[in-house]
């Protein structure tokens, strides 16, 4: 019998001052979580302090200093503390915390940025880090559904293979039809409503998150995999079968379909 998940009532965040650490840190406060905050430079002598009795430790930090956090803060834990992170790739980072970690592990995904659009359910992937990892499931989506979000479960594979097409594929996509666009002299003259918000969609992942897309692409095993399906496509589209590809394009607006 799967044991009973116990509630989750303190929070340390490792990476508070980045803005989906200071982010979650903001919305766990407000529900009532007990939230400790810390950032770099991490001090053993702070860690040795705080760690020890919070319930959950939640790594809001890049997947590129990962295994060095790890070394940081592990000695400091308690071996029923849960260890979470919030990284857009789950296969690499779940690895390097079943090594370093014996306890209870989620990889949680939110899939939203610091600020959630209005119009937009946030909701969050739970990844166990063990099959055994049940209870500790439970306690994050209890934590989340505290603070407002919705989590869903799934695993490691289901949730890197969607990130390298939602992510990694709208990235490389992108960037690689906007740079094929600016090959023609004065395309700008023709900018069209349409494109023109292509251009609108694209620009803060191109000018102000490229380095984020490019880490994270680097990091997901499946990314390129993601891209070779995209070529079998767009071959589909050069030999100009583009009902094909509209009739299952359309599977996106379904509901509006039947």
């Amino acid at each position: 019998m799967e044991p009973a998940f116990n509630r989750i009532h303190s929070v340390a965040v490792i990476g508070a001052k980045g803005q989906m650490g200071n982010f979650l840190a903001l919305k766990f406060e407000k529900a009532g979580i007990l939230v400790s905050r810390y950032d770099q430079p991490l001090k053993s002598a702070e860690l040795e302090r705080g760690l020890f009795n919070v319930d959950m430790v939640l790594l809001c930090v890049p997947v590129t200093v990962m295994e060095e956090v790890l070394d940081l803060i592990i000695p400091h834990m308690n071996e029923k503390t849960i260890l979470a992170d919030v990284g857009s790739v789950k296969g690499g980072p779940l690895r390097q915390m079943r090594r370093k970690w014996k306890g209870p592990i989620v990889g949680t995904h939110p899939l939203f940025g610091p600020v959630i659009p209005s119009d937009f359910d946030p909701t969050v992937a739970l990844v166990p880090g063990r099959p055994e990892d049940g209870a500790a499931i439970k306690a994050v989506a209890d934590l989340l559904e505290r603070v407002g979000f919705s989590g869903f479960e799934s695993t490691k594979e289901e949730h890197d293979r969607a990130m390298a097409m939602i992510q990694s594929l709208n990235f490389s996509s992108s960037i690689a039809f906007l740079a094929c666009a600016r090959e023609l002299p004065n395309i700008e003259k023709f900018v069209t409503p349409s494109f023109r918000r292509r251009l609108d969609s694209a620009r803060k992942m191109v000018t102000q998150d490229s380095e984020l897309f490019v880490t994270i692409s680097d990091a997901n095993e499946y990314s390129h995999e993601a891209i070779r399906l995209f070529r079998a496509f767009l071959s589909v589209a050069a030999a100009g079968d583009m009902d094909l590809l509209s009739e299952r394009a359309s599977w996106w607006w379904r509901e509006h379909n039947t």
